[in-house]
């Protein structure tokens, strides 16, 4: 029998989409490029959720998104299925980090909202 280990424990940041696939293109070609974890996409929602590191939620203030502890839930991230139902990988894991670094990520959101901030205005 093989042995399992348990779920590591992170927090999740949702996003909109379009401000979420504006910063995965920003990390996977920034500096930071292998830093970007597991990200989820809901098509229902049209979300995009980072996987963090666990006790991101407690100081994260980024206007227009969220961040919520999930402790794991004892959900792994080793099966191909994502852990929130509804939702599918974007950037699943074994391809990615266990977790998106909350400073790049907060760096790279910010950048993304002012991309579409301008890109909105030249309309």
């Amino acid at each position: 029998m093989q042995a399992t280990t348990p779920s590591p424990a992170w927090d999740l940041v949702t996003v909109p989409a379009r401000q979420g696939l504006e910063a995965v293109d920003i990390l996977r070609r920034g500096a930071a490029a292998d830093g970007v974890g597991p990200v989820l996409h809901d098509d229902g929602c049209g979300t995009l959720g980072f996987l963090v590191p666990s006790g991101t939620a407690a100081a994260w203030d980024v206007p227009g998104s969220t961040c919520v502890e999930t402790e794991g839930r004892g959900m792994s991230l080793v099966v191909p299925e994502p852990p929130v139902e509804g939702s599918d990988w974007l950037l699943p894991p074994g391809e990615a980090d266990l977790a998106t670094d909350p400073a790049v990520l907060r760096a790279a959101l910010g950048e993304a909202a002012r991309l579409i901030e301008a890109a909105d205005s030249c309309r």
